[in-house]
């Protein structure tokens, strides 16, 4: 194919792809701010699993806890075995002024705990059948589920793998496995 032929045929693609793009309704700026103040947003006390120095620390430090719209029942709060096999943990998804961050309760003490995974909620909206909807979840996960998605699509190594990870998700986009090892967190591969 010669250079002017190629060239017209590029513009021609790019023409079209443009002009598909152009055809999708985008929604106004407006609604996303919208979507965001009416994200589903639980007080802590909603989660009678949780121990009450947790939901003191929670209420303390006005957290909330964000809901995935497809999902009726309460979550992204989770208990597992985040930093060592037989060390039972808590981690909640803590809204505040509409950022969210994963906090994790080592042991269950609110002395000692970390924060993870910053990110204002409106970074986890997405149009849903017409709508606006909030789809960030934490999920405990295990040795198998993380060396599955490691075998499956790649991503850095794991080390060994001893203890549960947190798998930290956009539902219907894809998930960051969130494990501890030698003292910091790691970014493993989750859903692609």
């Amino acid at each position: 194919m010669n250079r002017r032929l190629f060239s017209k045929t590029c513009a021609t693609v790019t023409i079209v792809i443009v002009g598909v793009f152009a055809s999708i309704p985008a929604k106004p700026q407006k609604e996303w701010e919208v979507a965001d103040t009416n994200v589903r947003r639980l007080q802590p006390r909603a989660f009678a699993q949780l121990p009450v120095n947790i939901l003191q620390y929670l209420d303390a430090h006005r957290c909330t806890i964000p809901q995935y719209y497809a999902d009726g029942r309460p979550h992204n709060v989770i208990r597992g075995e985040f930093a060592r096999r037989g060390q039972h943990d808590w981690a909640v998804l803590c809204s505040r002024k509409k950022v969210s961050s994963i906090l994790v309760f080592w042991k269950g003490d609110v002395r000692k705990r970390s924060e993870i995974a910053r990110f204002a909620d409106k970074n986890f909206l997405q149009v849903v059948g017409g709508g606006i909807d909030f789809s960030r979840t934490i999920l405990s996960v295990d040795k198998k589920y993380i060396l599955d998605h490691y075998r499956a699509y790649g991503g850095p190594k794991p080390p060994p793998i001893n203890h549960q990870g947190i798998d930290d998700g956009f539902m219907g986009k894809g998930s960051v496995v969130r494990y501890f090892a030698r003292g910091h967190w790691l970014r493993l591969q989750g859903a692609d």
